[in-house]
């Protein structure tokens, strides 16, 4: 578990922002970080490049990533709920974007070692793919059915990098755990790793503005034109 969780004697640099927000530690850089927002389940720091919306929510226990197994256990604090109500118009940290996004990075595709989720824009092109998708049956309605090959689809990068291949779920809210999901629905009967998967949440917003439904689209290289990335749709 030890392994794929960390130590609290860990030094990556993003534990060691959460120790200074939760616990007034300074880091041995002397750094000290901006701590947004601080609770007992988790802190909000400034992600990088600083912009207002580019934001990151951290556990303020020791997770690595996606995947420590805690995450997928009753246990663990709904951080994608607390990351939409943080982020949203209206929120502590409102996210500064017509479209909010929010995602985590597998491990081969990140660099710091405490679990964070990314509140970050998606462009307008992004929510309008979804929705179409949607209307045509390529989004699946329940969580059973999301690794169905007939609910994969491409969408196109954000950053210019090319179409990528997503599986995509739509829930009526945020309520449910999305690690313990994934991993039930997706990752387990498809003998996949954890480790190596990413997670996306968009709100749906319509003409009428949200309509307290979210898009989760999980990715992987075992995809045809997967990615093991989330900031191919996420923009910072």
């Amino acid at each position: 578990m030890q392994n794929l969780c960390g130590s609290p004697a860990d030094t990556d640099p993003l534990w060691q922002d959460v120790q200074y927000c939760t616990q007034g530690i300074v880091p041995p850089s002397g750094q000290r970080p901006v701590c947004l927002k601080t609770t007992p389940n988790y802190v909000v720091l400034h992600g990088k490049p600083e912009s207002p919306h580019n934001y990151l929510l951290l556990p303020s226990c020791r997770i690595r990533g996606i995947e420590c197994p805690f995450l997928v256990s009753p246990n663990a604090a709904n951080y994608w709920h607390e990351a939409w109500e943080t982020g949203r118009s209206g929120g502590d940290v409102p996210v500064q974007y017509a479209n909010i996004g929010l995602g985590i990075n597998s491990v081969g595709a990140r660099r710091l070692h405490q679990m964070h989720i990314h509140m970050a824009g998606v462009l307008p092109s992004t929510q309008r793919r979804l929705q179409d998708l949607e209307a045509a049956g390529r989004v699946a309605p329940q969580p059973s059915q999301w690794r169905a090959a007939q609910y994969q689809a491409l969408i196109t990068s954000a950053d210019g990098s090319g179409d990528r291949t997503y599986r995509i779920l739509r829930l009526d809210a945020l309520t449910q755990n999305l690690f313990a999901l994934l991993n039930q629905n997706v990752v387990r009967p498809l003998g996949l790793d954890m480790a190596g998967q990413i997670l996306i949440v968009v709100p749906r917003v319509t003409a009428t503005g949200f309509d307290r439904s979210f898009y989760i689209l999980n990715s992987d290289s075992s995809l045809p034109s997967g990615t093991n990335t989330c900031d191919r749709l996420l923009v910072y």
